[in-house]
């Protein structure tokens, strides 16, 4: 097994701080890309291990995933 790091934020954050608003459940700081290692086999594993984590629906956006 290898650590990746998967760069990670969530669109629905930034569209309510764009609006001058807040998100319900998640920090502002959501807003930015948050950097969140994984172990995994390979980049596949690390990104599909990150989307459970990190669901789509919920409104995040896996922008990277890189060796560590």
């Amino acid at each position: 097994m290898s650590t990746f790091e998967v760069a990670v934020y969530n669109k629905a954050v930034r569209a309510k701080l764009k609006a001058g608003e807040h998100h319900r459940e998640l920090n502002d700081d959501w807003a930015d890309i948050h950097y969140v290692e994984f172990k995994a086999e390979d980049t596949a594993e690390a990104r599909r291990k990150a989307e459970i984590k990190f669901p789509v629906d919920q409104g995040f956006v896996i922008e990277a995933v890189m060796p560590a």
